[in-house]
């Protein structure tokens, strides 16, 4: 049974990058169907609907996972990015938080919580979130230009402040 269903997510998966998501969708539903319990196809289809646009059923599948397993890192990670697609930054900041604390090494949960702190306008903190992003992975481009960018605005924030 575990042979079966880990054949159709790597089916599925093949698909997704084929960009034929309905036949991937399809594939995802008949493992849950068959697995209610596997996580990796309930993250793996809410990951699918988020890159279709379809947010808010993603975050319904990623709390599903959730409650299976509370600190799976795919879980609270992709939420995370869901929450803050919809603009919902404090309550993405929560879900990076908790994988933060389950990995506090997690480059990609501390570079998106910079990301979303920069959006509720807190640029230090996002530029601290990014530096400890970059020593974890130096090469993690997102963080090095989103660092970039926050200390440009904060650059910019200090000299119009200056002005007035």
């Amino acid at each position: 049974m575990e042979k079966e269903s880990a054949r159709m997510l790597a089916q599925a998966f093949e698909l997704c990058e084929d960009g034929n998501y309905s036949e991937a969708l399809k594939l995802y539903d008949s493992v849950i169907q068959k697995f209610p319990q596997n996580i990796n196809a309930l993250i793996d289809k809410a990951v699918t609907l988020q890159n279709l646009g379809k947010v808010k059923q993603s975050i319904r599948l990623y709390d599903k996972a959730l409650k299976i397993d509370s600190n799976n890192l795919d879980a609270l990670i992709n939420k995370g990015s869901a929450l803050h697609t919809l603009e919902k930054y404090s309550d993405a900041i929560t879900c990076y938080d908790l994988a933060i604390k389950t990995d506090n090494k997690h480059a990609m949960a501390l570079a998106y919580k910079g990301l979303s702190l920069g959006e509720l306008g807190n640029l230090q903190d996002a530029i601290k979130h990014f530096k400890k992003a970059l020593t974890i992975d130096k090469d993690y481009d997102l963080a090095n230009i989103s660092k970039k960018l926050a200390q440009d605005l904060l650059k910019n924030s200090k000299r119009k402040s200056k002005t007035q």
